[in-house]
């Protein structure tokens, strides 16, 4: 199916032209089937016009994924999802957090360590066998907004003097990583390559990124569920309830919110089905 002449208009402002190709590639990592894909391909290809918002369009496919199936919905909204945890950083930084947890790492949050000159207060500590990772997370509300070369300038600073004051024992930081919900500059990507830095965005490292490694390990945001309110949302990510996975095992915070036994029947089967990897 060949594109067409359409342009279309991005959140930052940026006008590219429309691709069937990453529409198909996006409804396909949801789990739509082909018929199901296929259908929503025609749908919005015929209300396209031109200057239409990335916006207007993920809302049309949302709003037909969901009609089809929830989940598919659910996998679909992944991005605004991590939008919003915000709006503060801080349950963003327990998401990477969690993320590092399960998969296999002692994890810690806010820790503070001393460095060579001064204290640092650390966003999340991973330790798994000889990996020692010092992790700093950068949360944008603001879609358009980028990690530029700034950013692991200053964080590379920190971590090397929280190195060199460990260094000579057998415990010291051996990765420095900047974890980002939006995308790094090419500045910031080179710059990460030459000092040793770890960068860790929505979409990078290719085929690693944020998005991969959700999807691989199952590890969805309460955030992305179809079936609770913006409020019950905030609720639980006020009592550190970030993953769907936590609220499978902590289930009795949606007792606290006064949801009905059928309605939590409907949300706990929902987030079953992500989590089912």
């Amino acid at each position: 199916m060949k594109d067409i002449d359409i342009e279309i208009i991005k959140a930052s402002g940026e006008r590219v032209k429309f691709s069937i190709e990453k529409l198909k590639n996006s409804l396909r990592r949801s789990g739509a089937d082909e018929d199901t894909v296929s259908h929503i391909i025609n749908v919005v290809r015929d209300e396209l016009y031109q200057g239409i918002s990335t916006k207007e369009i993920y809302n049309r496919a949302f709003s037909l994924l969901k009609k089809k199936k929830n989940i598919y919905a659910s996998k679909y909204k992944l991005k605004k999802a991590i939008y919003e945890l915000g709006p503060t950083g801080f349950p963003f930084e327990r998401f990477i957090a969690s993320i590092l947890e399960y998969s296999g790492y002692e994890v810690v949050v806010g820790a503070i360590l001393q460095g060579k000159c001064v204290t640092h207060e650390i966003d999340v500590i991973a330790k798994k066998k000889d990996q020692y990772i010092i992790a700093e997370c950068k949360f944008h509300s603001d879609r358009s907004t980028k990690c530029n070369v700034k950013i692991p300038l200053y964080i590379n600073s920190r971590y090397q003097d929280v190195v060199k004051n460990y260094k000579n024992t057998n415990n010291y930081p051996n990765e420095g990583w900047v974890v980002t919900n939006t995308q790094f500059t090419k500045d910031a990507i080179t710059y990460g390559k030459c000092c040793g830095l770890q960068l860790l965005s929505w979409d990078y490292p290719l085929g690693n990124g944020l998005k991969d490694r959700i999807d691989r390990l199952g590890l969805y945001p309460v955030t992305v569920s179809t079936l609770l309110t913006n409020r019950e949302k905030q609720f639980l990510l006020s009592r550190d309830i970030v993953l769907c996975r936590q609220l499978i095992k902590d289930n009795f915070y949606l007792d606290h919110l006064g949801v009905s036994e059928k309605r939590k029947e409907k949300i706990l089967n929902e987030i079953n089905l992500l989590c089912s990897k």
